[in-house]
């Protein structure tokens, strides 16, 4: 049996960073990771996909060129292979930084396969059983595939293998109409695809207030996507040509389906049951506000404890655990504000909460509206889809919650995410003087329109 100060289980966006500051503290870690260090981030998630979301926008600002006075002869062609080699060089950049990384720190022992718990404190892995009196869990989650019909008879696509497509779809049917089903139609259409969503829902992006969510599908049907909401059955099947997808209202013949219907916790082959560690119903690990398991000594970082799916929040968690243990500081997982983007163009930056879960919390709010067709920047970039809302307490004069969907609205967000969480009044960020000319001098403006609802 070897022993170490720690184990952490898993190569995310969490585990890693506290491996690493627990080695410059003088530990003894060992780091055990199932497959590519980096996680979701780097492997299958931010890092590839949104350098193929940078392609497919160069695509379509390319074919809008006439619009500026760029005119560009011929048809715009998409060379799929060099797409995927991009997003590959990308990762691999990345991945290879983290291994050079981890291989030069004394004390770090990287350990590349499938760790099990044997007890609270042991954990066996290809062959070797290891002990610590501290073990993280840094996990991830993977794709849900959902109980279709017809779905073990075609070969579908899910989030991790479509980044790897060297081809043009035909035609890309997305089942599922959230946050990764969208930034993946959205993608290809403008690479060239003809693509349909379909989504079980009355409406795209539940999670958002109706205004949102109806203005993203608008943005997504002006590109020429196809909108199914409402589908309460689909059948998959192998036809002449590709795949058939019927819904109760509709019959898609398409090249290739991806499903995008969510995410499940990697957690069901840990052996949580040997340790005594607690999940929820879903699978997720549960854990107190210092993201300690019912188990003393372990923890659970990132997309596997249910609070958050986001490479920032996983990174939380590591400052979380790095500060209250290494740094005997006091941090709280209920301190944190959500806060997320949507990388469709134009995105959506998002903090807080929505107008939604504001009325119903009981408070007396205000809500301030602006299209971003009032925006100087928009205007000058041409790019006016889109608006910002932003809700505030009238009582506290604290900013609730704001979403903005539009240009940039994933950057110009941080300045209120930012007033949020230094508890800043929103009469304070109003009497701000803002660069003219961005997309962020609209922020007083639209605070100054706040209106009691």
């Amino acid at each position: 049996m070897k022993s170490f100060d720690a184990i952490v289980i898993g190569g995310g966006q969490a585990g890693p960073f506290l491996a690493a500051r627990m080695v410059e503290k003088g530990m003894k870690v060992a780091l055990i990771e199932r497959k590519f260090l980096g996680g979701t981030c780097v492997n299958a998630g931010c890092m590839p996909t949104k350098t193929l979301v940078a392609s497919a926008r160069a695509a379509h600002v390319a074919r809008s060129g006439a619009v500026y006075g760029v005119n560009i002869p011929g048809e715009i062609a998409i060379d799929m292979k060099v797409v995927r080699s991009r997003a590959e060089t990308v990762t691999m950049n990345a991945r290879n930084g983290l291994i050079g990384w981890f291989a030069g720190m004394d004390g770090m022992t990287v350990i590349y396969g499938h760790a099990r718990f044997e007890g609270p404190k042991t954990v066996s892995v290809n062959g070797e059983t290891l002990t610590a009196p501290r073990i993280f869990l840094n996990v991830g989650a993977r794709p849900v595939i959902p109980e279709l019909s017809g779905i073990n008879d075609i070969d579908y696509l899910t989030s991790t293998s479509i980044i790897h497509l060297d081809t043009l779809p035909r035609h890309l049917a997305v089942i599922g109409g959230s946050y990764i089903g969208l930034e993946f139609a959205q993608m290809y259409r403008r690479f060239g695809a003809e693509v349909s969503v379909i989504e079980h829902g009355p409406k795209l992006a539940s999670r958002e207030d109706e205004d949102i969510s109806d203005a993203i599908a608008d943005v997504l049907r002006s590109e020429g996507i196809d909108i199914h909401t409402g589908v309460s059955d689909i059948a998959l099947a192998r036809s002449s040509d590709g795949i058939t997808v019927a819904t109760d209202s509709a019959r898609i013949d398409a090249s290739h389906v991806l499903i995008a219907t969510g995410r499940k916790p990697n957690t069901d082959d840990l052996g949580l049951d040997a340790a005594g560690v607690i999940t929820d119903k879903h699978g997720y690990i549960t854990v107190d506000d210092k993201l300690a398991t019912n188990v003393e000594g372990i923890w659970a970082l990132g997309d596997c404890n249910g609070h958050g799916a986001f490479t920032h929040t996983s990174y939380n968690d590591f400052e979380i655990a790095a500060a209250n243990l290494l740094d005997g500081d006091d941090r709280n997982l209920s301190s944190r504000i959500p806060a997320y983007a949507l990388y469709i163009d134009p995105p959506l930056g998002r903090v807080g909460m929505t107008e939604k879960q504001a009325r119903a919390s009981g408070r007396k709010i205000m809500i301030s509206t602006r299209p971003m067709s009032r925006v100087g920047r928009a205007n000058e970039r041409g790019e006016t889809k889109g608006f910002m809302k932003v809700i505030a307490d009238a009582e506290t004069k604290k900013i609730l919650g704001a979403a903005i969907l539009g240009i940039e609205g994933d950057e110009v967000i941080h300045g209120i995410i930012d007033a949020m969480n230094a508890g800043t009044t929103y009469p304070a960020l109003q009497w701000s003087v803002p660069i003219h000319p961005t997309v962020s001098e609209l922020i007083p403006t639209l605070l100054g329109d706040l209106k009691p609802v």
